[in-house]
């Protein structure tokens, strides 16, 4: 296949950050031209949701998640479930979350991490919507959690840097396994988890603005750069760029419920 010709999909970018007001048409544009054919806006609040809408509803090869960072669920009461069911209602949101746990700034008290955790599990459930996990310094109660899990969720361990337990646990689960710039990094020593995740339960991602991948680190993240983490993946993996491009879009539209 002409290197022109290769198709990707950005499983997991924040196109509602502060860092892309006034650009998200361009920056939805430059993606397109690097070959990015798919993306998924993630939400981490209420008011999120709703922007990530606005965006999706406007650009037919963008969707939307629903749900509440682990950085903030102290500021939400119990009803901000209920929102995120709401606005799950409309066709352009895909999934469910991001959520999880993030014990390394500890922003929300743990407790309430976990307990917000819990209903999001709960309502991809009763939605029968995918799960999108964050994880950090967190791996032994995201495994409690992956592995009480009740019922048919389907979740990814997004921009994963977790050890091989938690790796262990999500692969075990059938969850997908998601990489994102910081496998370009020179300092990175994941590669065999990279290796040895199965074909079908591997995501690539941006999770821009944030992460940026050589040789754009330091910068803003953008959609377009996911070519990079592609491109890197595939060699750690010793499968053409091509292969490694079209497996994670199918994967990605199987994730998420999208047409081929």
């Amino acid at each position: 296949m002409d290197e022109n010709q290769i198709q990707l999909f950005d499983s997991h970018c924040h196109l509602t950050d502060e860092k892309f007001v006034g650009e998200v048409p361009a920056v939805i544009e430059r993606a397109v031209a690097a070959g990015v054919v798919r993306m998924v806006t993630i939400s981490s609040d209420p008011e999120d949701t709703e922007a990530a809408l606005v965006i999706a509803r406007a650009h037919e090869n963008v969707w939307a998640t629903a749900g509440i960072h682990p950085h903030v669920v102290a500021k939400y009461g119990k009803d901000a479930i209920s929102q995120i069911a709401e606005f799950a209602e409309d066709d352009r949101i895909v999934a469910i979350g991001e959520t999880g746990l993030d014990y390394y700034y500890d922003n929300s008290p743990r407790s309430a991490q976990r307990q917000a955790l819990r209903r999001h599990i709960e309502l991809a459930d009763d939605l029968a919507l995918p799960l999108i996990i964050h994880s950090r310094e967190a791996d032994e109660d995201t495994i409690d959690a992956i592995r009480e899990v009740e019922g048919e969720v389907f979740g990814v361990l997004h921009c994963f840097d977790g050890e091989v337990e938690l790796f262990e646990a999500g692969v075990e689960a059938g969850w997908m396994i998601s990489f994102a710039g910081m496998v370009t990094f020179k300092n990175y020593d994941k590669e065999g988890l990279i290796r040895a995740v199965p074909p079908d339960q591997l995501l690539i991602e941006t999770d821009s603005p944030y992460l940026a991948p050589v040789p754009n680190r330091g910068k803003r993240n953008e959609p377009a750069f996911v070519r990079a983490t592609a491109d890197a993946i595939a060699h750690i993996r010793g499968e053409p760029l091509a292969e490694l491009a079209a497996l994670t879009l199918r994967n990605a539209n199987r994730f998420y419920g999208l047409p081929s």
